[in-house]
């Protein structure tokens, strides 16, 4: 085959990487392959290899990916390598040559097409799962499963991954399902990355700019400052004479110095869509400017090209001019609240060189080519919408494979910025870290049921679920939870003898001790024992009471440690933020939790405003009234029991505490064993139980409502199926009917509460009543029968469906709901697929035709805009 690949490969301006070479070798020989490969390594060449291949065999190929974004870019790629009457579209918004020899297609379709047994599979040469990993995303990634379980063994399958660290695991499991299955793994990046730590130092000229590892090794420098900023942040001593005073560098300042070590273009990753818009504006008051002439001339040349679609009052609403002012400088937002023009024009802007510096959200690093010299990462956390975490190895990977553009780049950078609560050790964890692992997130769903019953017999459809990864998977973890398992039980077997006493019952003695408030003891010893016992139970966040000394009054644990000479120490922090090291010597009766405070994250009790938070937590906290017990009772009880004499007391008292903890971690472990050893296909079973008992099966059979179930792909599937099967939906108007089903697609996650709903009529408010009902019925049966519960539907964007259905102007609609342009256009773009959906698959004719039509009145204006793709050249 040299010769026909040689062919295949005409017009590549470069010579194969090994690891390339290494995949065509599979192809050609038959096999499925999975390459990870860092970002930007030329994973793709793999991918069109196949197609290619497939092309000349006179066969179809079909390229998948987790986004509609990312589909329409590789539309556009393929388009010019073969051809546009060659290639087709396949997405919710596009249905482009959809019998074309290659079709490119979001995973979803797939999975629908596999399902519906299409047509179109039958001269399938090879399947492309563009970004494969996604595989692990909690509500998308079962579509990746499915598709690698479902499709006809004969097609072969190239699947693109990011680097992770189990790729044989997951090709593996591929083998087993499919076949031989090649998998080639990469590490080395096509240009190497720097990874670089900024620091603003008071006491320098300018702002630092360190490597953050040095021989492999966290950089000395880096620690050395980072250790010093703590020192000085304690007490009075942050204002002491020649200290460091280290702070975040500003945006601006970055800006000017990366541009003095020409490492632009940048992407400055901020995990906030107010944040990045907020950062672009104030470059643009701060008459920021990093372009030339000739570069504003092509940036208003783009900026027309891709926006002229959209109408001025339009473009006015979405802040158009504050927008190409940005642009001009040099400087831009991208993050979901824009909408895909806005986006799409920044992305082709900076492409080309003529945007210096993106303010952007994580989304930018999935998926889209938008390679940069430097990424920034001002914070290694983020808010997840309940709380903040740091970013895991894999997301810092993803992020930071941004940096460097192969052909142009010898080098990509990543800078991280110093922050007071982020240790420097914990940054270059991060940089040096290679793991990520890929975990399966497969479940069965409610028309995933539906669909294995009307297409496999019952023996079969459960042995498909049991070939899924996550049952892969969960069997070998199991394995190892096991073996985890066994040697804690021994060490808890050895615990407990250790906690034996000849003297008596120790946990009864122990029982005692929280309760105790005994000024002496049989000797100083065992008091101490005694008090260092109440000690050891004590975590961080517990609120005690000093009796005595002058910081007498409630306090709040930091830190717990044992000591090396025997006994605990605990160091405590006051409501005046004095830190206190305290140990047994320092009480004359055992302390008790009197309240507790949620200590800040990330952990950081040597930080100085990790302090300051607790001791504002402390200050407010409730406290719950001590033991009023007599004294005299409680001292007499301690001393009369008969451990008291025991002269190991201390060590059995310390063995016991640790038996305590061991023991917590082996019920913990029983459970986490329980939960994976339950197959799947039990937890398929259970859906099967609902699915009967509402209707949707008879025996191993669809009824016509399972059948409909079957045909409709959603979060809520179930829920909007049944809906339609009690006729909810029925009997409304096209605006009325956008606004009911927006409820399945809209969920409100802003802190700040949602707005009270508002619904246009009588009719539709109690429609709506129905609706919530049904799903409080349906949460009742799912948590009998334990499985997740299905999404509560949300009324929080019907009165915006209702308006722009309607026929109200987009300024209208998104300044008096205070919506951002991006999440009105997604979710109604989700209406609008649900809604075409419903009209597919409605029992009710009229209510069909008012599905259809209400999507159709909601596809415009902006809307429509979003879901063009322009000139493909």
């Amino acid at each position: 085959m040299a010769h026909d690949r040689a062919g295949l490969l005409a017009g590549y301006p470069f010579t194969l990487d090994p690891f390339q070479e290494r995949a065509l070798d599979a192809l050609d020989a038959g096999q499925s392959v999975l390459v990870a490969a860092p970002t930007g390594s030329g994973k793709t060449v793999v991918a069109e290899y196949a197609v290619a291949r497939a092309l000349a065999e006179g066969r179809r190929a079909f390229y998948t990916t987790p986004i509609k974004a990312l589909s329409n870019q590789k539309y556009a790629d393929l388009c010019r390598r073969h051809g546009s009457e060659t290639v087709g579209l396949l997405t919710g918004d596009n249905a482009i040559n959809g019998d074309a020899p290659v079709v490119v297609m979001t995973t979803e379709v797939l999975r629908n097409m596999i399902y519906a047994h299409a047509p179109g599979l039958a001269r399938l040469a090879c399947v492309v799962l563009d970004e494969v990993h996604f595989l692990q995303d909690t509500y998308r990634g079962p579509v990746w499963e499915e598709v690698i379980v479902h499709l006809p063994a004969r097609v072969r399958l190239v699947c693109l991954s990011a680097t992770v660290s189990n790729a044989e695991e997951l090709a593996e499991w591929m083998t087993t399902v499919r076949g031989p299955t090649a998998v080639i793994i990469e590490e080395r990046r096509p240009v190497e990355l720097q990874n670089l730590y900024m620091i603003d130092d008071r006491s320098a000229e300018k702002l630092l700019l360190l490597p953050t590892l040095v021989d492999g090794r966290p950089n000395p420098l880096a620690v050395r400052l980072d250790a010093e900023s703590v020192r000085a942040g304690e007490g009075a001593q942050w204002r002491t004479r020649g200290r460091r005073r280290l702070s975040t560098p500003r945006r601006l300042e970055v800006i000017e110095r990366l541009e003095a070590e020409a490492m632009l273009p940048a992407i400055y990753f901020l995990f906030s869509r107010a944040g990045c818009t907020e950062a672009a504006e104030h470059c643009i008051d701060s008459h920021v400017r990093l372009t030339t002439a000739v570069e504003r001339d092509r940036i208003r040349e783009i900026v027309d090209e891709r926006l002229s679609a959209i109408d001025d009052r339009d473009l006015a609403v979405l802040g158009y001019g504050k927008f190409l002012a940005g642009l001009e400088a040099g400087v831009a937002a991208h993050h979901a609240g824009m909408v895909p023009p806005f986006k799409e024009t920044v992305e082709a802007c900076f492409v080309e060189g003529l945007v210096k510096v993106v303010f952007a959200t994580e989304t930018l690093a999935v998926g889209i080519n938008m390679p940069a010299r430097t990424v920034v990462i001002e914070k290694l956390s983020k808010f997840t919408g309940e709380h903040h975490q740091f970013l895991t190895p894999g997301e810092y990977t993803q992020l930071t494979g941004r940096a460097g553009r192969r052909g142009i780049d010898t080098v990509g950078h990543a800078v991280v910025l110093w922050s007071p609560f982020v240790p420097f050790d914990q940054v270059a964890a991060l940089a040096s870290s290679r793991s990520f692992a890929l975990h399966s997130a497969f479940r069965p769903t409610y028309n995933m049921a539906a669909n294995l019953v009307r297409s496999y017999p019952a023996e079969q459809a459960h042995h498909l679920l049991n070939l899924s990864f996550a049952q892969f998977q969960a069997d070998r973890e199991v394995v190892r939870l096991e073996a985890r398992l066994e040697r804690r039980q021994g060490v808890l077997a050895d615990l407990r003898v250790a906690a034996r006493s000849p003297f008596g019952d120790v946990d009864e003695y122990r029982r005692l001790v929280p309760r105790t408030a005994r000024r002496a003891a049989t000797s100083e010893r065992g008091q101490e024992a005694f008090v260092d016992a109440a000690l050891a139970t004590l975590r961080p966040g517990d609120v005690v009471m000093l009796d005595s000394g002058k910081h007498a009054g409630r306090v709040a644990v930091l830190t717990t440690a044992s000591r090396k000479n025997g006994g605990m120490k605990i160091r405590v922090i006051t409501p005046n933020r004095v830190q206190v090291p305290l140990s047994a010597a320092d009480f004359e009766t055992p302390p008790k939790v009197v309240g507790h405070v949620d200590l800040p994250t990330p952990f950081a009790p040597n930080r100085q405003g990790f302090q300051r938070e607790v001791a504002r937590l402390l200050e407010k906290a409730r406290l719950s009234p001590r033991d009023s017990a007599p004294a005299a009772a409680r001292k007499a009880a301690a001393l009369q029991h008969p451990v008291a004499a025991d002269p190991e007391l201390s060590s059995r008292l310390r063995a016991a505490t640790q038996a305590d903890r061991v023991q917590r971690e082996v019920d913990e472990l029983r459970e986490r064993v329980k939960r994976r050893s339950e197959s799947l296909a039990r937890r398929f079973d259970r859906v099967l139980r609902i699915l009967g008992a509402w209707g949707y099966l008879e025996g191993w059979a669809l009824t016509e409502a399972g059948d409909r179930l079957a045909r409709l792909f959603h979060e809520s599937d179930l829920l909007v199926v049944e809906a339609l099967e009690r006729g909810l939906l029925d009997g409304v108007d096209p605006a009325t009917m956008a606004a009911l089903v927006s409820v399945f697609v809209y969920e409100h996650r802003s802190p700040e509460p949602p707005p009270a709903p508002w619904f246009p009529s009588l009719v539709a408010r109690k429609r709506w009543d129905a609706v919530h009902a049904l799903a409080h019925e349906l949460n009742a049966v799912e948590d009998e029968a334990g499985l997740p519960l299905t999404r509560p539907p949300d009324p929080t964007f019907a009165a915006v469906a209702f308006a722009w259905a309607a026929g109200e102007a987009f300024a209208d609609v998104v300044e008096e709901e205070e919506l951002s342009g991006g999440d009105f256009v997604r979710t109604v773009k989700q209406l609008i697929d649900l809604l075409r959906q419903i009209a597919d698959v409605a029992a009710n004719e009229a209510t069909r035709r008012t599905a259809r039509l209400a999507a159709d009145k909601l596809f415009r204006g902006v809307v429509a805009a979003s879901s063009s793709l322009g000139a493909v050249p």
